[in-house]
């Protein structure tokens, strides 16, 4: 360790640091408690009147408080391409092949930007758990080499000279770990959240598909 750095400053900066992962880690919970608590409550809302729509036309003429979450807009990016397509009378280069894969294809790609909003901040929460163990740990290694550093020149061994400045030590690992317990906790839980999340855009995307297409097909 370099003489002109303090040891206490470094320990002090690792101790900050974990600070600051607590603060990111419960910022980021009570973030995404809101986050999910919002869109279930927006994808109920909208499910129900969506499905009690007496047609496609009224259910695309949903009002904007009602149309609103991740799978209001998956919807609207549904209606969206329908739009374009008949707009263009399909002449685009895009729409060249069967509408329903197309179509299909839209619908994974609005699923995929809407699950990584709901993803966002989970790689944070498991970096934040994986790491501050080892931030707690290196501050407590310091910590120890300082304190023996201050014992050899006190030249004295004793218990009570040994144990004060390596309990201070210690502290750090224990900060850690109460700073990673939080975050990998969060971070399974979100997960799994996610999951039951993208699996529900999935099936309102398929429901929404195969909707579209029977309804086009009695139509025809």
């Amino acid at each position: 360790m370099p003489n002109h750095i303090a040891p206490t400053v470094i320990v002090d900066g690792t101790l900050y640091t974990l600070l600051a992962f607590s603060i990111a880690t419960w910022s980021l919970i009570v973030f995404k408690i809101w986050q999910f608590a919002r869109h279930g409550y927006q994808n109920r809302r909208f499910t129900d009147a969506f499905w009690e729509a007496s047609d496609v036309e009224s259910a695309k003429a949903l009002p904007i408080m009602t149309a609103r979450g991740p799978q209001a807009r998956i919807a609207q990016r549904g209606f969206g391409w329908l739009n374009e397509m008949q707009a263009t009378s399909g002449r685009m280069l895009k729409f060249h092949g069967s509408p329903e894969a197309l179509l299909g294809q839209a619908l994974r790609i609005q699923t995929q930007k809407e699950q990584h909003a709901l993803e966002s901040g989970l790689t944070l929460l498991a970096s934040i758990g994986s790491t501050a163990p080892f931030v707690g740990l290196f501050g407590t290694v310091l910590g120890i080499m300082h304190a023996l550093h201050e014992i050899s020149q006190s030249g004295s061994a004793s218990l009570d000279v040994v144990a004060g400045p390596i309990g201070d030590a210690l502290i750090a690992t224990a900060i850690g770990i109460a700073v990673a317990v939080p975050a990998v906790l969060a971070y399974n839980f979100f997960g799994r959240r996610a999951k039951q999340h993208r699996q529900a855009l999935d099936n309102f995307a398929g429901s929404f598909l195969h909707l579209v297409f029977n309804t086009e097909a009695k139509q025809g």
